[in-house]
């Protein structure tokens, strides 16, 4: 029964700091249990804990996928938690290193087999140890130079400081180490939180507003709500324009109809005629159709009426927008809830107000792309997003605290604009401003809009920005020295 009930307290500890109350703290030692039950274990029985732990953490992290596709659900599941057997494996090879290397090696693993989840089979980085910090505003500092990977290592690297003081009798050195990496951490952020750039007074500014429609997921693709919707965003975009922003955000698939489509003219028609009217460009979200090709879009409207650019979506939801291995295994077309999306081959910079990149959907949690479109001059970041998919639940400020590492990496601000919400502003800290909320406070599931003045950052390029993911490189040279060294010794 223990050797159950430690997975399970470490799985529900970890996804509890994954839920939208903000209870960030238990990631701090949520794999204490898990690593106590990985004590005087067998390889095979090792990899079955850590597994369990995996399967309970997955699904009480991403309950609500069962709103789109239950055996999609399953499947990534029992995929996903492959990934802590793989972890409970590695802490199984390293059971007779010294304190001290275990101290590194185990957070330095962990960080490396979120990386590759992050990327292997198109990807799916979701629910990073890292990204439960979104809230802790000292701590992600350090995204700026080594990204959401660092503040997950320094995360996992306190929990197994925690444990091995406890179980190992870590040395006074190794504590040392560990809790002068924390406070130098914690230094940095206190530093970064105290500048303030947005008094500089050569900066630049422009105004931004975002709209929230909470149009019911069930009613987007409805003929007969066509109307209802589109009167929905001109309504909210009327009212919003009082406020003489320079850009108007839509969310995501926001148009009800599809760009490309003949009988979609009159729609588009009516939001080309707002754009000149109310003398304002307009960002919206849009099913494109080029050919027997289909798209997901951002298309940019100047102020006056014309469309002048698009940018369609680079990377796309696997099993939400196309079915990967397809050919090879056909059974997985029926896990789909939609048919196939292309992806899109350029990285569209805007130009108005300012230069800016956008991303579409779950792309906020790709750090590579924000950084393309940083280097390629964007001044600011845009994310619009449709969760009206996962109904009522956590799933929104899960997806949210991928745009906040977004702007901290490359101190840009981030303006999303989302569908049921979170829409808002969050500034290149991470604080969050300006927020699409009711009087009750509420930020999904309401109607609404609002508008920030947001300043354009002269101060280049951030490290992570400049230099990636170097600081997964040091993990992987740090494991495979440690795995060589201690085969080495053993020989």
């Amino acid at each position: 029964m223990i050797r159950l009930i430690l997975p399970i307290l470490s799985a529900g500890l970890l996804s509890i700091s994954f839920s939208s109350f903000n209870l960030w703290v238990f990631a701090w030692f949520g794999l204490i249990p898990l690593l106590i039950s990985l004590e005087r274990k067998t390889l095979l029985q090792s990899f079955i804990n850590a597994y369990i732990c995996g399967i309970v953490f997955w699904s009480l992290t991403i309950y609500w996928l069962i709103h789109v596709t239950l055996l999609g659900q399953v499947v990534l599941i029992l995929y996903l938690a492959v990934y802590f057997g793989v972890f409970g494996c590695l802490i199984y090879l390293s059971r007779s290193y010294s304190s001290g290397l275990l101290l590194f090696f185990i957070p330095s693993s962990w960080v490396l087999l979120e990386y590759v989840r992050g990327y292997l089979f198109t990807g799916f980085p979701w629910a990073s140890l890292g990204l439960s910090q979104y809230r802790n505003l000292p701590v992600i500092q350090i995204a700026d130079i080594t990204g959401a990977w660092g503040v997950s290592f320094l995360v996992a690297l306190v929990n197994a400081g925690f444990y091995l003081a406890w179980r190992k009798r870590l040395k006074a050195k190794a504590l040392c180490v560990c809790l002068c990496l924390l406070f130098l951490s914690l230094g940095y952020g206190f530093y970064r939180l105290s500048l303030k750039p947005e008094l500089r007074a050569d900066n630049q500014w422009c105004k931004v507003s975002v709209i929230q429609g909470n149009i019911p997921q069930d009613l987007k693709w409805d003929k007969p709500s066509a109307a209802g919707i589109l009167g929905t965003y001109i309504t909210l975009t009327e009212a919003v324009a009082q406020d003489g922003p320079g850009l108007i955000i839509w969310p995501e698939a926001s148009m009800p109809v599809l760009w490309g489509d003949e009988s979609a003219a009159a729609q588009f028609s009516q939001v080309f005629s707002l754009t000149r009217q109310l003398n304002t460009n307009l960002l919206l979200g849009a099913v494109s159709r080029f050919g027997d090709a289909y798209f997901n879009s951002a298309l940019f409207i100047n102020n006056l009426g014309e469309p002048e650019k698009i940018y369609n979506k680079l990377h796309l939801v696997p099993f939400g927008e196309f079915v990967p291995f397809k050919d090879t295994f056909p059974f997985l077309q029926s896990i789909a809830p939609i048919g196939d999306i292309e992806p899109g081959k350029e990285y569209t910079i805007f130009d108005q107000p300012a230069n800016f990149g956008v991303l579409i959907c779950f792309e906020d949690l790709f750090p590579e792309l924000s950084r393309e479109f940083i280097k390629r001059g964007a001044r600011f970041l845009v994310n619009i997003t449709n969760d009206a998919w996962y109904k009522e639940s956590s799933a929104p400020y899960q997806h949210f605290a991928a745009s906040v590492f977004r702007a901290v990496e490359s101190r840009v601000y981030l303006v999303r604009s989302a569908n049921t919400g979170i829409s808002g502003f969050i500034d290149p800290f991470g604080r969050l401003s300006s927020m699409v909320q009711d009087p009750s406070g509420s930020l999904s599931f309401i109607r609404g809009y609002s508008s920030k003045n947001i300043y354009l950052s002269s101060s280049g390029r951030t490290i992570y920005n400049r230099y990636g993911d170097r600081f997964i490189l040091l993990c992987l040279l740090f494991d495979g020295w440690v795995i060589m060294f201690s085969l080495r010794k053993r020989k």
